[in-house]
């Protein structure tokens, strides 16, 4: 019997889901997809402030776009969740996620018993004593994960996984694709910009930076006389405006290269420090995802500044695409469901 799971990617602005039939399947098939506007106020970074608004933008989401599965895996990818390298003495999965709350404090913001923990085993090796996994600890604030899961219970839905942002990326862009060498994967939100580092399909590094398109469009409001619409129009419009640019451009194209440098200046420094601690797996190219990654001009300022190639990529390259899909319009907003379909994705490992 054919079964579906959706994934769910709760952005501060919209609610955007994807349906997959048998996701355990070399190439599952997409089922559906659709997206549905979010209040202002109601979702902050991905973390959701009001249940209840939320709740009611999944039922619409559930109502107008047809999904037939009540089975939900949701995504965590903002400040409240922490990825870092840890090595531990090896034994089985079940036992190193039991010692985790003895072994990680130090290594946490907040107290053992408002963090939810997880393990993700990279590689293995011999240590001074004995047999030892590296690999990642995932430690995300209870409350923020429970206040994403409470929005989907009202909603009436069943959250059957959480999984992390990055994770579903480098699943949906690098893994299932068959890409192989050190890539990065840079998806640019709203708010928040994730970076995954995969070596041959497998994460080895997560950093999750608060910035994202959003700022910028908010930085040009604040210092432009224009309001939010506006900003975001310019914004789209111009870009990272090269050659001669007109007077009464000027000002904003310096607010757009001001704030874009920096988060610019962030991505270059992630891929130099992944660089430094792992030199035998130097970084070898970047797949930008994300609506923020679409800014006129911005692949081509980080290549110049990484000296890397930077491309986008086809997320739907490894699920079947029925007839009853519109195709053409799902791969120009792409880039929309990358991470709802990484998570419906996951839901099979």
């Amino acid at each position: 019997m054919a079964t579906s799971v959706v994934g769910i990617d709760i952005g501060s602005n919209s609610v955007r889901a994807v349906e997959l039939s048998d996701p355990a399947k070399a190439k599952p098939t997409l089922l559906r997809y659709f997206e549905v506007p979010l209040p202002e106020g109601a979702v902050s970074r991905g973390e959701v402030l009001e249940p209840n608004t939320v709740a009611a933008a999944l039922k619409e989401l559930w109502s107008k776009g047809g999904f037939k599965s009540k089975n939900v895996v949701l995504g965590m990818g903002n400040q409240r969740v922490l990825a870092r390298d840890l090595t531990v003495p090896k034994m089985s999965l079940k036992r190193i996620q039991e010692s985790l709350p003895f072994e990680v404090q130090d290594m946490l913001p907040v107290p053992v018993a408002d963090a939810l923990l997880d393990f993700y085993p990279v590689s293995e090796s011999t240590g001074e004593n004995g047999p030892v996994v590296h690999g990642l600890l995932i430690a995300a604030v209870k409350e923020a994960v429970l206040g994403n899961v409470k929005a989907t219970q009202l909603a009436g839905l069943t959250t059957v996984d959480v999984d992390l942002i990055p994770f579903a990326l480098s699943r949906v862009l690098v893994t299932r694709p068959g890409l192989t060498g050190t890539i990065a994967v840079v998806d640019i939100g709203g708010n928040t910009t994730s970076v995954v580092i995969a070596k041959d399909g497998v994460p080895q590094f997560v950093r999750i930076i608060p910035t994202g398109g959003n700022d910028l469009t908010e930085a040009l409001r604040s210092g432009l006389p224009t309001n939010a619409a506006q900003a975001e129009a310019t914004k789209r419009s111009l870009g990272l405006a090269t050659g001669e640019i007109p007077p009464e451009h000027q000002p904003a194209t310096e607010i757009i290269y001001q704030v874009t440098s920096e988060l610019l200046t962030s991505l270059r420094n992630t891929v130099t420090y992944f660089g430094n601690t792992h030199p035998a797996n130097p970084v070898k190219r970047i797949v930008l995802n994300g609506g923020g990654s679409l800014l006129q001009g911005l692949g081509a300022a980080l290549s110049e500044l990484t000296r890397l190639d930077v491309s986008g990529s086809d997320p739907f390259s490894t699920v079947t695409l029925p007839r009853t899909i519109q195709t053409d319009a799902l791969r120009a907003s792409g880039s929309t469901f990358t991470v709802a379909l990484g998570l419906a994705l996951g839901s099979a490992a």
